[in-house]
């Protein structure tokens, strides 16, 4: 299966869990695993190819100008992180099936966690770091919607605010340091940069390149200060506690330092900024967990604590500690998935997971203590499961590591980490399983149904048979990992047995378990000591912090955007009057090398009438419809000007939008009274003047010293002239530039103008909610109301007019290509014959003929549009690369065929649905609700004279 399918199964099949809630959970459920099932079973193709070494790839140009490409590629790392997101993952769409109630929307939870799924796999097999980086944003907004998935909890909406705020800005970090590298290597394919280490290693913006990216590793992977926020998240269900914090989120920032090992590692800075990081968080994670009575709270900071783990071993910067971060990643995300699970499973049993109100389970849940007990047996890394060969290997190595010339401060730490490991560990087990049996749990406790338990007894054999045969189970998939993460180098000599012999690693492991067991003796005096002692609390930091920001901002905003617009005015008049004198004064930018035109009549009548119109608008502005009016004016003389000036499709375009304009400003008009009030002094309005002036002097000097001058480099106009034919199949170059040369623009406007039409419907559908209503019922108009709502010579016009303005559209539509027009253009025309309908008939009679909604013509124009660009795709070209051909036809001898034309359609039907949408939300105000509505050319003149009968009938 191609690595594309794989990274974009789980993105297509986010769409069906959502679509089938309807037909059931268990068809939710199903689509949900089907669809990672087949990721799963593409994934399991490669396994031949990965286990020999090789890297298989799959590359695709999406916007090479920017060097970012859709690149990916599968070694052994990312066949291992993609194996436990999409096998974890597997399992927990089965254990969230019977983990969620009833009430909970279940096919929104599978929809987020597959969107969350596609963004893990995109970043584990990118081979283009900008890429890359698109899905770590989107791992962070899934991840927003998963942790906030009970929206209806206050702590799961601040948990998931506080992990978008820490990862996003790790993300905004890691943004830049990404950007810093690809400029040191002159590429920003993951595969060159990897072979780059010199390079990367002598340049001098190594070190800012390494803390920028280890600033989103560390955000994301919960490490020390940013640690805060992955014990807020657990108010997220278990099903995406267990998911999020074992095998995919968190892990994110390991992979990340796993595969930028090669060329960051091995530098003093990476030791010492990694290493030191790594071994501080496992620590403070470590005695955290110890003292936590929330078993996911426990969970979570046991999480922080490993996660430190694997960051210290990568720090090292040697061989064995990165072979001993591989095999620890493996046998974390089995024995934590497994106890997220198995704590979930006591919440949805007992009713709570407070720690001090459990006790003595093991005689009531029998499958879950055998379970839980396991897993965190192999937490605490205890012999033969799998967490004791990882725990070994890391306390192996921590004995030769020498940190600031000490030779114990590294071992001792970590020995004192794992002791504390292995006391939260045991405390797990002896608080909630063992003792005696209580009376009084919130729930009556049983083992749940095969469903919940099959998930993390899955886990756990995994965690006794890698401890038995790791060897022969992971020790090939181990070596071909760790070779990828060393750069291909020659492995370092490394055991998977679980007897070593008597070595430094066995004796510090034996500290820490019987030092485990003594400190979990004394935990109830501990936690007395540590109740007493003064710490601060992460959550109240990063309210303050967010608080003392969110002031600043405010303080900065209110400052320089105050609404003031003459503020905006001066600091822009400013602006242009210094680049005009600059023009004028300096004589930097050269002589003029082109002559002015000669002064001509039409474009002095026409400069004047501007000017005439603008002066009017001015002395005139207070009156509302005399300058709505004036404004149109001005619009139609830039019309004329655009075509003077050889620009007919522009000009088409400003009367067109003047048309439409006019009248939904008409629409808004009706109902502000006839004047403005005077909003400023005499004083102030000649200041204003003299702005206006200056404004108008320096952006002019601007314009005539480049329009006198030539460019300093070749324009783009040329290319669009020589290659609009050749390349677009169009002779009409302003409409093969829309369609074709800036596409992409075009689509992100019709996107934006159909936004602001809901916007537009949004605010007048929740204002008429409210007292508007009842205020347009009993308003009086502010402008003088005709005696005819609907005159009969405007109604018949614009009857008859009405098929006339759909031909014209549809001419206008079909020669844009060769010809001055377009969809957009199109669609004005088209609106404009609707609305005339509105005006002339009024907004009840032309409602109820209303074929089709507007919202779902916006819709199927952004669609139609987006269809034409991803079909080629299918091409092997880029997002919306048109083509076009010919057709030999007798009756027309040759007819041309383009797939911009069915761009264009999409870009019609988004205008006309969005200006009439915007039209009706705005004819809402105008037609007073309640009232009789009288339909033109609809009188019925029995209607006042009715039958003897019918009165009769009303009679009775």
């Amino acid at each position: 299966m191609s690595l594309f399918l794989i990274a974009a199964l789980p993105f297509l099949g986010a769409v069906f869990p959502a679509l089938l809630i309807r037909a059931g959970r268990n068809a939710a459920a199903s689509a949900a695993g089907l669809t990672t099932f087949l990721a799963l079973v593409g994934l399991l193709i490669h396994i031949p190819s990965v286990m020999r070494g090789d890297v298989v790839t799959a590359r695709f140009d999406w916007i090479p100008e920017l060097g970012l490409n859709a690149n990916f590629m599968l070694d052994g790392l990312g066949f291992l992180f993609a194996l436990l997101i999409l096998g974890i993952g597997l399992l927990i769409i089965l254990y969230a099936r019977f983990y969620l109630s009833r009430e909970d929307p279940m096919g929104q939870f599978y929809t987020y966690l597959l969107l969350f799924q596609g963004a893990m796999v995109g970043i584990v097999l990118s081979d283009n770091i900008l890429l890359l980086l698109v899905f770590w944003e989107l791992t962070s907004l899934s991840s927003f919607l998963l942790i906030g998935y009970w929206k209806h909890l206050p702590e799961g909406r601040q948990g998931a605010r506080m992990a978008l705020a820490v990862t996003g800005s790790g993300g905004l970090a890691m943004i830049a340091g990404m950007l810093i590298l690809g400029n040191i290597v002159g590429s920003y394919d993951l595969s060159i940069i990897l072979q780059n280490k010199d390079l990367i290693q002598g340049s001098p913006y190594y070190l800012p390149a390494l803390i920028l990216i280890l600033l989103g590793c560390f955000t994301k992977s919960a490490q020390f200060p940013f640690h805060f926020w992955l014990p807020h998240a657990m108010a997220a269900p278990t099903p995406v506690s267990a998911y999020l914090h074992s095998a995919t989120m968190v892990k994110a920032g390991l992979f990340l330092m796993a595969r930028m090992w090669p060329v960051l590692a091995g530098t003093d800075a990476w030791f010492y900024i990694v290493a030191t990081t790594g071994l501080v968080t496992m620590l403070i994670g470590a005695v955290i967990a110890l003292f936590k009575d929330d078993l996911k709270a426990l969970l979570a900071f046991s999480t922080v604590s490993h996660l430190g783990l694997v960051t210290m071993l990568l720090g090292f910067g040697t061989k064995f500690a990165a072979v001993a971060a591989i095999l620890h990643i493996i046998n974390h995300a089995t024995f934590k998935a497994a106890l997220f699970m198995t704590a979930g499973i006591i919440d949805h049993e007992t009713g709570t997971r407070d720690v001090k109100k459990l006790g003595g389970l093991r005689h009531l849940m029998p499958i879950t203590f055998t379970i839980g007990t396991i897993a965190a047996l192999s937490m605490a890394g205890l012999p033969p499961l799998n967490g004791f060969l990882s725990k070994e290997m890391m306390l192996e190595e921590t004995a030769h590591t020498t940190w600031l010339d000490s030779h114990y401060l590294v071992p001792g730490l970590a020995v004192l980490a794992a002791l504390f490991s292995a006391a939260y560990s045991f405390r797990f087990v002896s608080h909630v399983f063992l003792g005696p049996t209580r009376e009084d749990y919130p729930a009556h406790p049983h083992d749940p149904p095969v469903g919940l338990w099959l998930a993390p007894a899955f886990l756990v054999v995994l965690v006794v048979l890698i401890g038995l045969y790791s060897a022969a189970i992971v020790g090939p998939l181990v070596a071909v990992v760790s070779s990828a993460v060393i750069g291909g180098e020659k492995l370092p000599y490394y055991s998977l047995k679980i007897w070593h012999g008597f070595t430094p690693a066995l004796y510090m492991s034996i500290v820490a378990t019987l030092g485990g067991l003594f400190l979990l003796s004394l935990h109830k005096r501990g936690e007395q000591l540590w109740n007493a002692l003064p710490r601060p609390e992460a959550k109240v930091i990063f309210d303050a912090v967010i608080r003392s920001m969110t002031t600043l901002s405010r303080w900065i905003t209110d400052e320089l955007h105050n609404g003031v617009i003459s503020r905006y005015a001066i600091i822009f008049v400013a602006f242009t009057v210094g680049l005009g004198y600059y023009a004028y004064s300096t004589g930097t930018i050269g002589v003029a090398t082109r002559d002015p035109l000669p002064a001509q009549i039409i474009p002095i009548i026409g400069w004047i009438c501007l000017v005439g119109a603008t002066l009017a608008i001015m002395w005139f502005h207070r009156n509302r419809l005399l300058s709505l009016v004036l404004i149109g004016v001005v619009g139609l003389i830039v019309s004329i000007a655009f075509n003077y000036l050889s620009a007919p499709d522009l000009a088409l375009t400003q009367i067109s939008v003047e048309v439409v304009t006019m009248i939904l400003l008409l629409l808004s008009l009706n109902f502000l009274p006839t004047e403005t009030p005077w909003d400023s002094s005499a004083p102030r309005r000649w200041r204003d003047a003299v702005i206006s002036v200056f404004a108008g002097l320096g952006a002019g000097a601007l314009i005539y010293a480049l329009m006198l001058r030539d460019f300093a480099f070749p324009t783009i106009s040329d290319f669009h002239l020589a290659n609009s034919y050749k390349g677009g199949g169009g002779t009409n170059v302003v409409n093969v530039i829309l369609v074709d040369f800036r596409g992409f623009d075009t689509f992100g406007e019709i996107i934006v103008l159909g936004i602001a039409a809901l916007i537009i419907f949004a605010l007048t559908e929740s204002v008429l909610g409210t007292n508007v209503r009842a205020y347009l019922l009993n308003r009086k108009p502010h402008w003088p109301q005709s005696g005819d709502s609907h005159p009969l010579m405007m109604v018949v016009v614009t009857r008859v007019m009405m098929p006339i303005a759909l031909m014209v559209g549809a001419y206008i539509f079909f020669r844009g290509h060769n010809q001055p027009g377009g969809g957009f253009i199109a669609g004005l025309i088209v609106a404009i014959a609707f609305l005339m309908q509105y005006m002339a008939s009024g907004y009840t009679w032309a409602i109820e003929r209303q074929r089709f909604y507007y919202h779902g013509c916006i819709g199927w124009g952004v669609l139609i549009a987006a269809a034409t660009g991803i079909g080629a795709w299918f091409n092997e070209r880029p997002f919306l690369t048109s083509d076009f051909g010919y057709i030999n036809w007798p009756p027309l001898e040759e007819f041309e065929w383009a797939t911009a034309m069915l761009f264009d359609t999409g870009v019609f039907l988004a205008v006309l649905g969005a200006v009439m949408l915007a039209l009706e939300s705005l004819s809402r105000f105008a037609w007073q609700p309640g009232m009789a509505q009288e339909f033109p050319m609809d009188i019925n003149p029995l209607r006042d004279n009715p039958p003897e009968e019918d009165q009769e009938k009303e009679q009775a």
